[in-house]
C-alpha cells in the first residue's frame, strides 16, 4: 500500500476514519515533540564542541542562557526546514555524509575502546557477560518498563524511509527493505559501542563508571579523552552531527503524513501542496517547523522540567501508533493469514505480537507515569506530570479531529478513503487488469 501517510493510512483502510485519524496523530506529535528536543541537543553540543575547540569551557554554559539556547535551537530548525525544504536528492546528499561521519567517529570509538581493553588500558576492564544482553535480568517490571520505552525512542526512525515511498523507484520493496536495513544498522551499532563501553569503564558509580549519576546525562563526553585522547574532540563532533542528521530527517515524516492527511481532507487540503520548483511537500515541512519551534520556544521559556517531561510521553505515543498500525496491517491481512505459512507468520503472527508487545507496553507506561515520582518528580494535582502531558496531546488531537469533522466532514464519512483489506484490492487489481485486457483486445479486433 505506498502511500506516503503509512500508518494513518494503514489505520484509515483497516479500521476506518476515526481511527485512521488519531493513528496519524499520534506520529505527527511525537515527531514535533522529538523535532524540538533534537534541536535542543544539538545546540548543546554546538556550544560544547565550541568550548572545547577554543579551550573556553565557559562557552558552553551559553546553553544554559534561555535567549540564547532558544535562538540557536531556532536556527537549526530552520536550516533543517531549508534541507528539508528541497528536493530529495539534497536530502539524501545530506544525509550520506552527516551519518557516514557520525557511524564513523562512533564505530572507531567503540573499536578503540575494545582494543584498551585487551591491551590492558582500559579505565575499568569488564569483561563481557551474556547477562548483559537479558532483558529480563532486571529488579522490577517498572525497570524493564522504562528499558524498552526508551529503547523505543533510541531506535525509533526508522519509519521515515517509508514515508517517502511515493518518492523511491520500486515503491513497493525498496521502502521496506531499507526500514530493515535501518533497524539492523541501528542496533549493530548501538550494541557495539554499548558493550564497547562498559568493558571500557565498567558499571561502578565513582569515576567514569557508567553507574556514576554525575556523567549518565552525558556519558560520551566523559568517556571521549579516556579513550579517544587527543582525538576526543570528535566525540563531540559526532553527537552534534547524529543530532543535527536526526532533526533533517526527521522533517521528512511529519510532512509527507501532513501532506497525505490534506490529500485525503483529513486536514486543511493546502497543506497537501506540493513545491513546484522542489516537487516536496513545502507547506506541510514549514507547518512542521513552525509547531516544533512553537514548541519548544514555549516550554522552554516555562520550565525545562516540563521540555524533559515532553521526551517521556515520547514512548507512550510511539508505542501507541506503532501498535495501532501494527494491528492495522493483521487486520487489512486477514483474508491471507493461512495462504502459507510466510503469510502466517508475516502478516498474523509477527505484526500481530508486535502489536501486543506494544500495546502492554503503552498501558504499563501510563500506569507508571500516573506516579509523580515518574520523569522529572513533577505533578499536576497529584498525578505524574508526564501522564498528564501525555493525555493533553491525545485530547489535543481529539479537539482538532472534531474541528476537522465540522469543516469538511467528507472524510470521516468514509467517502474519501473506504475501509477495505487486502483480498478487496486484489480482487480490485484483478477486475481492472482483466477489463484492460478486454479493452485491448477489443480496440484489436
Amino acid at each position: 500500500m505506498p502511500d506516503s501517510g503509512t500508518s494513518f493510512t494503514w489505520g484509515t483502510r483497516a479500521f476506518g476514519p476515526w481511527v485512521g485519524w488519531m493513528n496519524g496523530w499520534g506520529l505527527i506529535v511525537a515527531t514535533v515533540v522529538v523535532l524540538s528536543n533534537l534541536a535542543a541537543i544539538a545546540v548543546d553540543f554546538f556550544y560544547l564542541l565550541i568550548a572545547q575547540m577554543t579551550r573556553r569551557p565557559a562557552i558552553a554554559e551559553l546553553a544554559d542562557n534561555v535567549w540564547v539556547n532558544t535562538l540557536t535551537c531556532l536556527v537549526f530548525i530552520a536550516l533543517a526546514t531549508w534541507i528539508a525544504y528541497r528536493d530529495m536528492n539534497t536530502t539524501q546528499k545530506v544525509q550520506y555524509w552527516l551519518v557516514g561521519f557520525q557511524l564513523t567517529v562512533f564505530l572507531g570509538f567503540g573499536a578503540v575502546a575494545v582494543f584498551r581493553y585487551f591491551t590492558g588500558s582500559a579505565v575499568n576492564p569488564t569483561p563481557f557477560r551474556l547477562e548483559w544482553l537479558n532483558p529480563f535480568a532486571v529488579d522490577s517490571v517498572r525497570t524493564f518498563v522504562a528499558g524498552v520505552s526508551l529503547s523505543l525512542f533510541i531506535y525509533w526512525g526508522w519509519d521515515v524511509s517509508l514515508t517517502v515511498n511515493e518518492e523511491t523507484d520500486n515503491a513497493s520493496s525498496t521502502p521496506g527493505r531499507a526500514a530493515v536495513l535501518t533497524v539492523m544498522t541501528i542496533v549493530s551499532v548501538y550494541m557495539f559501542v554499548t558493550i564497547a563501553s562498559m568493558m571500557f569503564a565498567g558499571m561502578g558509580e565513582d569515576g567514569i563508571g557508567l553507574g556514576n549519576p554525575a556523567i549518565q546525562d552525558n556519558v560520551f563526553f566523559a568517556l571521549a579523552r579516556p579513550v579517544l585522547g587527543p582525538f576526543a574532540i570528535l566525540m563531540s563532533t559526532a553527537v552534534l552531527i547524529s543530532s543535527a542528521a536526526s532533526l533533517q530527517s526527521t522533517f521528512v515524516s511529519p510532512a509527507r503524513t501532513l501532506l497525505s492527511m490534506g490529500y485525503y481532507r483529513a486536514m486543511p487540503e493546502n497543506l497537501s501542496k506540493i513545491s513546484p520548483r522542489f516537487l516536496t511537500p513545502g507547506r506541510a515541512t514549514v507547518v512542521s517547523a513552525i509547531a516544533a519551534s512553537a514548541f519548544y520556544t514555549l516550554l522552554r521559556f516555562v520550565s525545562t522540567t516540563v521540555l524533559w517531561d515532553t521526551v517521556q510521553t515520547l514512548g507512550a505515543m510511539i508505542a501507541f501508533y506503532y501498535g495501532l498500525t501494527a494491528f492495522a496491517a493483521v487486520w487489512y491481512f486477514r483474508g491471507q493469514w493461512f495462504r502459507s505459512m510466510r503469510c502466517f507468520v508475516f502478516k498474523l503472527v509477527s505484526p500481530g505480537l508486535g502489536g501486543l508487545i506494544l500495546f502492554s507496553l503503552l498501558g504499563l507506561t501510563l500506569k507508571d507515569s500516573l506516579d509523580p515520582s515518574y520523569g522529572s518528580g513533577s505533578q499536576v494535582f497529584g498525578v505524574g506530570l508526564v501522564f498528564v502531558l501525555t493525555l493533553v496531546l491525545i485530547l489535543l488531537g481529539a479537539v482538532l479531529m472534531l474541528v476537522q469533522y465540522v469543516r469538511a466532514p467528507a472524510f470521516f464519512r468514509g467517502e474519501v478513503i473506504a475501509r477495505s483489506d487486502a483480498v478487496t484490492e486484489e480482487a480490485k487489481a484483478s477486475t481492472a487488469f482483466e477489463s484492460g485486457e478486454a479493452s485491448l483486445s477489443s480496440a484489436a479486433l
